[in-house]
């Protein structure tokens, strides 16, 4: 066999392969053609061009051609039967040892496209050649590209080159990567410009400049939202995305939770909220799973101290309280406490979180006079929403959005075990992740006093209390129920606290009975509200004997701030 029938016969083993990746292509959604080099370069709108002469060029890097990219597949198999005559002359001319003539090609970002050789290309793939002789004129996009870009990413390229051309961003902040991994969203990041130029509009109360806009979006909007994606570690969730894929989701993720909670979700919260769901470990779904009998205890329930290490997190560590939820009804009891929830948000300078139960009897417009009128009464900043179901569920469900929970205590726990095992508040304090706040009666809440008996929940009693009584300058009382010498061991281990973080406190060590105790120790002392931790670690035994916070809270004449 002649050296010209044995390199037709390569050439139709090779058409053959190219059917197969064809037919593969379409089985697998993804393209096996070349790239139109006048398709990308407009694009990506590179115009400028650099001769980079003689150079060996990797021919996985040749992904592309300028005037014959329907003739091959991109691995430069041939489609058709038209070229079979010089491509089996080109490959007889290579066996011969005289080798293949150097190519001409264009190459944009780190990928190459043939202005003339894609026989040579055909030829140097199909013998197993690593690189190919070509001169090479560079053009430079606005943006590089890789070898192994497909058409969606050229899409996107295309899009990231309009937004730079727009925004100038390359120009005004050089060192900054806007690279997305999706088609259509850099439109998003467009219209947050725009709308940032607008408020900047209002706050300046003079026109704008579109590159002032531009530099101030990425200054104080954008790049505060990367540094708090990079502080919580979410690129390792996720190491195949960019960060401004992260800000996308994180914009579209917050519209959609203020779209469902009916408040202003800030920007601290969706990313808490997006890092949790990112991880697995999203609190409203630990709660909302196990709605099982109060006498079993619930598997769900936050352990204590966590709400104290979000705390920890938060963007004002120097406020406990910023975010209140209160519980908003149609009963004069409820607009008490809305008063109560408040006054605690304008001292905290916070902001409030109302929640008002549906029922058919709701007049909604009654209920936002209501809500806005304490509003202005504390001139405090909130939003009043609205919602359907049980209510402890809701307040369960949503008690991630604040940083405390203020709820009428019209109903309290029973005297009977059946009314202890069906009662609301019960099922409200054994599945809060926040501090609840139970309101019977209203109080300025200038005396507290702290039931401490030496537990964990009584610990975070006991940091709520130091924060209260330090920040808001408050005379502290502590009483602890107990014999004489253990009593006063576990009294002095509050003392010390106290003393350390520069709080000074009246100590009372009591005996009797925990409730009558302290339910006395707050009147005696002229204190208008208590705080104390929440259940013991035995709920259930607790259900059965009753507990002093069942207790407290069905005699109490003042608020009562339950710590988990």
């Amino acid at each position: 066999m002649s050296n010209l029938s044995t390199a037709i016969t390569d050439f139709q083993r090779a058409r053959r392969r190219a059917s197969l990746e064809m037919v593969m292509a379409r089985l697998t959604g993804k393209s096996a053609d070349l790239l139109s080099y006048e398709d990308v370069r407009r694009k990506l709108r590179a115009n400028k061009q650099i001769d980079r002469g003689l150079q060996d060029v990797p021919l996985q890097a040749i992904v592309g051609s300028v005037g014959r990219y329907k003739d091959f597949t991109r691995t430069f198999l041939p489609k058709d039967d038209v070229s079979e005559q010089r491509w089996a002359n080109l490959l007889v001319i290579n066996s011969m040892g005289r080798g293949l003539p150097p190519i001409e090609l264009y190459k944009l970002g780190d990928a190459y496209f043939v202005l003339d050789g894609n026989h040579r290309v055909s030829i140097a793939r199909e013998q197993g050649f690593p690189t190919i002789q070509a001169y090479v004129t560079e053009v430079v996009p606005k943006v590089t590209i890789a070898a192994d870009i497909s058409l969606d990413e050229l899409i996107i390229k295309g899009e990231y080159t309009e937004f730079l051309e727009r925004t100038r961003l390359d120009e005004l902040r050089p060192e900054a990567d806007f690279t997305l991994t999706a088609p259509g969203k850099y439109k998003l990041l467009e219209d947050h410009i725009e709308v940032h130029n607008y408020f900047m509009g209002l706050d300046f109360q003079r026109e704008i400049d579109w590159d002032e806009a531009v530099v101030h979006w990425y200054d104080e909007v954008y790049l505060p939202v990367v540094e708090m994606i990079r502080a919580r570690g979410l690129m390792k969730e996720l190491p195949e995305r960019t960060e401004t894929d992260f800000y996308v989701w994180l914009a579209e993720h917050r519209a959609e939770l203020e779209d469902s909670l009916g408040w202003r979700v800030e920007t601290e919260e969706a990313v808490a909220n997006f890092a949790a769901q990112l991880t697995g470990r999203t609190e409203a779904s630990r709660m909302v799973q196990l709605w099982e009998t109060a006498a079993d205890p619930p598997t769900d329930a936050p352990i204590p101290s966590s709400w104290r290490q979000q705390y920890l997190l938060k963007r004002r560590p120097d406020c406990l309280f910023n975010t209140v939820l209160v519980s908003v009804g149609e009963d004069d009891l409820s607009e008490i406490t809305l008063r109560v929830a408040a006054q605690i948000a304008q001292r905290e300078s916070g902001q409030l979180r109302g929640l008002h139960i549906v029922t058919d009897e709701t007049d909604q417009i009654e209920m936002l006079d209501l809500f806005d009128r304490a509003l202005h009464d504390a001139a405090v900043q909130g939003e009043l929403a609205f919602d359907m179901g049980e209510p402890y569920r809701k307040i369960v469900e949503r008690a991630q959005w604040a940083d405390l929970v203020v709820a009428s205590l019209k109903h309290p726990p029973g005297e009977q075990v059946m009314a202890r095992l069906n009662s609301a508040w019960r099922q409200l304090l054994l599945r809060s992740p926040r501090p609840v706040l139970a309101v019977p009666a209203y109080s300025a809440m200038q005396r507290p006093l702290l039931a401490y008996d030496g537990s964990a929940k009584a610990q975070e009693a006991l940091f709520v209390a130091t924060y209260l009584a330090g920040h808001w300058q408050l005379p502290l009382t502590v009483v602890t129920v107990g014999k004489k010498k253990d009593g006063q061991a576990i009294l002095d281990k509050a003392r010390a606290y106290l003393e350390e973080r520069g709080v000074t406190a009246e100590y009372l060590l009591k005996a009797g009975d925990a409730a009558i105790t302290v339910l006395l120790a707050a009147e005696k002392n002229n204190c208008d509200f208590i705080i104390m931790g929440g259940y013991s670690s035995n709920p259930v035994l607790e259900l059965i004997v009753g507990s002093t916070v069942d207790q407290v809270l069905r005699n109490a004449t003042c608020p009562v701030l339950i710590c988990r």
